[in-house]
C-alpha cells in the first residue's frame, strides 16, 4: 500500500544548553557546476564525502604508498570499527566512536594524533553484522560540529567541547525501523541539517526527511516520503546529496525504490524517478548514496540498475530525464565522478569507468585487490583511493586508462572511507586512525 505523505512543521524535542547566535555561513559556490561546500579552510574534509560533497578533492602530491609503519605521521588507537569517515577542520579531527555500550565524539589534534576531548553522546550501542551505532559521520562548518548516532541522538558542540544542544530523534518521531540499524550521515547546508530516516523493514511508520536548525536544534520541517517498496526495500542507509542547478537548490535522496529531489526551504518533493527496483524485489535496500555533478544525478541501488538523470525536471522524471543506466552498479560503495568519467567500485573489487554523460563503458570490468569493499572511493590528484575490508588500499589511475599504482596492505578491518586534508590521507581501521604522509598547509 502506498504510504501517503503530509508535511508538518513542529519544533520536536530539543534540549538547548547554549542557544547559538552564530548561524552557519552561506555556502560558497564551487566550480561552474555549483557544488556546495562548507566555509572551512581549503584543506578540510568537513562532511562524509568531503569538501565538495561528492568524494573529490582538489589536492595534489598525495601519498601513493605506505604501510602501518612506513610513511605514517602518527597513529591513534581505536576501540572499534566504524563506517564513519574522519572529519577534519583546521587543527581538529572529529570521530564518531563506539566503545562498548557507549557512543562518543572524539576530537583529536590533527598534527599529533593526541585526543583533545571526548564527549559521551549516547548509550545503547548495538552491533548488527558490520553495523554499530557510530556509523554516521560528523559534519562541521569550522566553528561547530554536529554528530548523529545510530541511536538517534543528534548533538551540537563547539570546538572546545561545549555542548550547544542535543535531541533524540527517535523520542520525537518514533523508533528507527531499518533492518541493519541507522547509518545515514546528516547533510549540512547553510543553516540546516538534513536528516533522512528511510525505513520500513522493522516498522510500519512512514519514511521521512527532517531539516534541523543548526543553531537551535529545532525542527524546521519534517516531510514524509511515500513509497510502494515492500519488506526491506524501504530501508536506505544513504546520505543526501546537494544539487545546485540553474539557480535552484535541491536535496536529493534515494531509497524506497525511488530517487527524489526536495526543496530545502520547505521539504516539498519537486520531482521523483522510479526504476531503482524494476522487479519489485523485497530485499532491495539501498546503501550507496546519490551523487551529483555537473547537472547530472546518479542514483545507485542494489547493483542493478544505477540510474543517471539530467537535472532540472519536475514531477515524474522517470523517463523524461533519464540519461542512461547500467547494470554494473555497486551495492555498498558510493561511486565518484569528476564530471567526465564516472568510477564504480563494486563490493567484490571489480571496477568500471563510464562516460559520465552518456554511460558509455570506457573500461571494465577490471580487478583491483580482491576482497569485500564497504568503503567508498575518493578521487584526488589524478588517482582513485579505495580500501577493502581487509585494510588494503588500492590506488589506481584516474582517467580512461586503467592502471594500478599501488596496493597498500594494512591487515586491519576497515569500513571507513579515506579522508584527505593538507596533503595527508586519514585512514580509520578497527585498530587505529592513521595519518599518512606529511602535512602541507595550503
Amino acid at each position: 500500500m502506498l504510504k501517503t505523505g503530509r508535511q508538518m512543521r513542529d519544533n520536536g524535542s530539543v534540549r538547548c544548553l547554549r542557544r547559538s547566535t552564530v548561524r552557519v555561513k552561506i555556502l560558497l559556490i564551487l566550480l561552474a557546476v555549483s557544488v556546495g561546500v562548507v566555509p572551512t579552510s581549503g584543506g578540510d574534509w568537513p562532511q562524509w564525502r568531503g569538501p565538495h560533497l561528492n568524494g573529490t578533492s582538489q589536492e595534489t602530491d598525495l601519498p601513493v604508498t605506505w604501510t602501518t609503519t612506513e610513511n605514517i605521521a602518527w597513529k591513534l588507537a581505536m576501540p572499534a570499527w566504524t563506517g564513519a569517515t574522519p572529519i577534519i577542520s583546521g587543527e581538529h579531527i572529529f570521530l564518531n566512536v563506539a566503545d562498548g555500550d557507549h557512543i562518543y565524539l572524539w576530537t583529536v589534534d590533527r598534527n599529533t594524533g593526541k585526543p583533545i576531548w571526548q564527549r559521551r553522546l549516547s548509550d545503547g550501542n548495538v552491533k548488527r553484522r558490520k553495523q554499530n551505532m557510530s556509523s554516521p559521520s560528523p559534519v562541521t562548518d569550522g566553528e561547530y560540529v554536529w554528530v548523529m548516532t545510530g541511536t538517534g541522538i543528534l548533538t551540537q558542540f563547539d570546538f572546545d567541547g561545549n555542548e550547544g544542544w542535543t535531541r533524540d530523534i527517535q523520542a520525537d518521531y518514533g523508533s528507527f525501523g531499518l533492518n541493519w540499524g541507522y547509518a545515514s550521515s546528516p547533510l549540512l547546508y547553510e543553516d540546516g541539517l538534513y536528516v533522512p530516516v528511510l525505513h520500513g523493514m522493522r516498522t510500519d511508520d512512514p519514511s521521512y526527511i527532517l531539516r534541523v536548525d543548526t543553531a537551535t536544534g529545532e525542527t524546521v520541517w519534517r516531510v514524509e516520503r511515500p513509497t510502494n517498496a515492500r519488506r526491506e526495500s524501504p530501508d536506505a542507509y544513504i546520505t543526501p546529496a546537494l544539487l545546485q542547478y540553474n539557480g535552484t537548490t535541491e536535496i536529493v535522496t534515494t531509497g524506497g525504490d525511488v530517487v527524489t529531489g526536495h526543496d530545502p526551504e520547505t521539504g516539498r518533493e519537486l520531482w521523483r524517478a522510479d526504476g531503482l527496483n524494476p522487479r519489485n524485489n523485497g530485499a532491495y535496500r539501498i546503501v550507496a548514496s546519490p551523487v551529483v555533478m555537473d547537472g547530472m544525478i546518479y542514483a545507485p541501488t542494489r547493483e542493478r540498475p544505477l540510474l543517471a538523470l539530467r537535472a532540472g525536471g519536475r514531477g515524474d522524471v522517470t523517463t523524461s530525464h533519464l540519461a542512461w543506466s547500467t547494470r554494473n552498479g555497486p551495492d555498498v560503495p558510493t561511486p565518484v565522478t569528476d564530471g567526465t568519467y564516472f568510477y564504480i567500485v563494486n563490493d567484490r573489487g571489480i571496477v568500471f569507468c563510464l562516460d559520465a554523460k552518456t554511460g558509455e563503458t570506457i573500461y571494465g570490468p577490471k580487478r583491483i585487490t580482491p576482497g569485500t569493499y564497504s568503503s567508498s572511493p575518493v578521487l584526488a590528484d589524478g588517482k582513485i583511493y579505495v580500501t577493502n575490508e581487509d585494510g588494503t588500499t588500492t590506488v589506481y589511475k584516474a582517467g580512461p586508462e586503467f592502471k594500478i599504482l599501488a596496493e597498500n596492505v594494512m591487515d586491519e578491518y576497515t569500513l571507513s572511507s579515506v579522508a584527505i586534508s593538507d596533503g595527508q590521507l586519514f585512514l580509520r581501521t578497527d585498530s587505529f586512525l592513521y595519518a599518512v604522509g606529511q602535512r602541507r598547509r595550503h
